[in-house]
């Protein structure tokens, strides 16, 4: 049997119990320091409670310390994932190498997508240094991680299905530090990809003038989850550490509906890593939260639109188009119902996303609170904040709950109550009943509100004719509720970390990334070699991206002959240059900043 677990973004303690009240199997949420989201940091407090509330269903958490680290932050470190280990958390994700040659508790390692991985070299020998989990490359296809799994099995793998897009392999994107001194290796990145650029050939030529040709739309593999369950993913990652609390409790109920369809279809091959079911309040919809549009990605190869050159920001879900405009108003042509206080927008005929938000609706006639003088009949209209949908999801939108059948039965000295395989007895006196006791005993044992467990059944034996107090039935409930809620949460690594002796030998996968002398004496270099220490003279982005296949040039798949003369620059509005190289070998697009 094969456990699929959902693995849902936290960025604080709320999103983080919202995550699991709606269907999440595990949850990753930001350490007090040094994970690659800096303005998210939680305190040990609130990690501890989100470990206490998730370890109720079995969910387990996971805590990022995946940052490059320098010798100045290596004790306190090893001084907070102790912290950690004792706050009760299941794992943490590591970049930094230096962790493998610290003194900390028995903590499972997962390898972070920051380290790169892509490979089944790279795989296999992050196994061997004692990682028990990877975090693979968001750009890999269904064969290329189905390849990954044949060769390395005993690696459990988990992958990216939904969320934002990184367009440089995660761990060599150094264009955020090149241009404004924030690393996105240190959690700081200053979203260098969500900018505009010009595009100009070797010429000068202008080829696309101000557009984000760097940025991706956003990941939406909701429809091919069975594809990677069957190319052995068993971890299913929901980027978002940054997101409210309502794109949590959407996101995952979407994903955990999908994974129960998966695992009712399949109840012999699969099951859920964790217990409980969840009940919603509202149906799940991907488009009602943000996005930035939707692609696969490369999961079935190169393709084309993945990328969102109009505009970064979320357009939300299709509306209808524009209809009819007049002074104050305008009317849509479609079948969606709108609300005051709908968030609107559109894409103007300069190519820039507009946006407004509704004053008045009254049936699919429109009031903005400031009509766009550039709105036109025809044009399609997107909704990128649903005021209905907000309210629904602004309140308690889940319940979850753990199915439990209580077996009751007389012993010699009193009576005892089971479930789960948990067995609890009380003493007490055994008198006749003058009136059946059955109905009383089970709507008294069935009071499990305010608790994680819902009672779907209690068998009591056909011939019981004992009279039982009220009171004893009651402590008997506390009783078995008290030994159910207790945990043993062991953790021991599968696989201890590789001592210096035994690092297998494999090329360094980074250009910069050695911060600190333990990460050098990890890989048996000379010198530190991290770009934010010493910068760099290679790619500040190395991409599975390629304009040239975006723009319909690639001739190696099917495009036209390009006119330009090459290299292809980007040019930011303050006039730094980013030269383009394109590595039709490896299928990438590298970016390096000019002088």
């Amino acid at each position: 049997m094969i456990a699929l677990e959902l693995l849902s973004p936290a960025k604080n303690l709320e999103c983080g119990m919202a995550a699991v009240d709606h269907g999440a199997d595990a949850v990753y949420i930001g350490a007090p320091r040094f994970g690659a989201r800096a303005a998210v940091g939680n305190s040990i407090d609130d990690i501890r409670q989100l470990c206490q509330y998730a370890h109720q269903f079995s969910v387990k958490v996971y805590v990022t310390v995946n940052t490059i680290l320098y010798d100045s932050e290596l004790d306190e470190t090893q001084t907070m994932i102790g912290q950690l280990y004792e706050a009760g958390a299941d794992a943490i994700l590591v970049q930094d190498m230096a962790i493998l040659r610290m003194q900390i508790p028995p903590i499972a390692l997962h390898a972070s997508t920051q380290t790169d991985n892509r490979t089944v070299e790279k795989i296999r020998w992050l196994r061997d240094c004692g990682f028990e989990r990877v975090v693979l490359a968001r750009e890999l296809s269904v064969q290329e991680i189905a390849d990954i799994h044949r060769q390395v099995p005993d690696m459990p793998l988990e992958v990216f299905v939904h969320g934002a897009l990184c367009v440089s392999y995660s761990g060599l994107c150094y264009a955020s530090q090149q241009c404004f001194q924030r690393s996105a290796n240190r959690g700081a990145c200053a979203q260098f990809c969500r900018m505009k650029f010009d595009l100009i050939d070797a010429d000068g030529h202008e080829l696309e003038h101000q557009r984000h040709l760097l940025s991706l739309k956003d990941l939406n593999q909701i429809r091919h989850l069975e594809e990677l369950i069957e190319a052995g993913a068993t971890s299913f990652k929901i980027e978002g550490r940054l997101k409210d609390v309502g794109y949590v409790k959407n996101v995952t109920a979407a994903y955990s509906e999908k994974l129960n369809a998966i695992v009712n279809r399949h109840p012999d091959l699969y099951c859920r890593a964790s217990k409980g079911h969840s009940t919603y309040t509202f149906t799940p919809n991907l488009q009602k939260t943000f996005n930035r549009g939707f692609t696969t990605y490369f999961l079935h190869g190169r393709q084309p639109d993945i990328f969102s050159p109009d505009t970064p920001k979320a357009m939300g879900e299709y509306v209808g188009k524009v209809k009819e405009v007049r002074q104050h108003s305008f009317n849509v042509a479609g079948t969606a119902s709108f609300a005051n206080g709908d968030g609107l927008c559109f894409v103007n005929e300069q190519r820039e996303l507009e946006g407004f938000r509704v004053n008045r609706a009254e049936d699919n006639r429109l009031y903005p609170q400031k009509m766009p003088s550039s709105l036109r009949p025809g044009m399609a209209l997107y909704r990128n904040n649903d005021q209905d949908f907000e309210r629904l999801l602004a309140r308690p939108s889940a319940q979850r709950k753990i199915p439990v059948t209580m077996h009751f039965d007389v012993t010699p000295e009193g009576f005892s109550l089971s479930a789960c395989r948990v067995t609890v007895d009380i003493k007490c006196e055994h008198q006749q009943a003058n009136h059946p006791q059955h109905d009383n005993i089970a709507r008294q044992l069935s009071r499990l509100g305010g608790t994680p467990y819902e009672c779907n059944k209690v068998e009591i034996p056909e011939s019981f004719s004992l009279f039982v107090p009220n009171s004893v039935l009651g402590e008997l409930r506390r009783q078995l509720l008290s030994a159910l809620t207790v945990t043993d949460r062991k953790r021991t690594r599968q696989r201890m970390p590789a001592t210096a002796s035994e690092v297998p030998s494999y090329p360094y996968p980074y250009l910069y990334n050695i911060a600190n002398h333990m990460s050098q004496q990890f890989y048996d270099v000379p010198t530190t070699s991290a770009f934010e220490l010493k910068g760099g003279e290679g790619p500040v982005m190395q991409c599975r991206h390629c304009l040239r296949y975006a723009l319909g040039y690639c001739v190696k798949h099917g495009g036209r002959r390009p006119q330009w003369r090459e290299p292809l620059k980007l040019r930011l509005g303050d006039g730094r240059l980013f030269r383009l190289e394109f590595d039709c070998k490896q299928c990438q697009m590298n970016v390096y900043a000019e002088d």
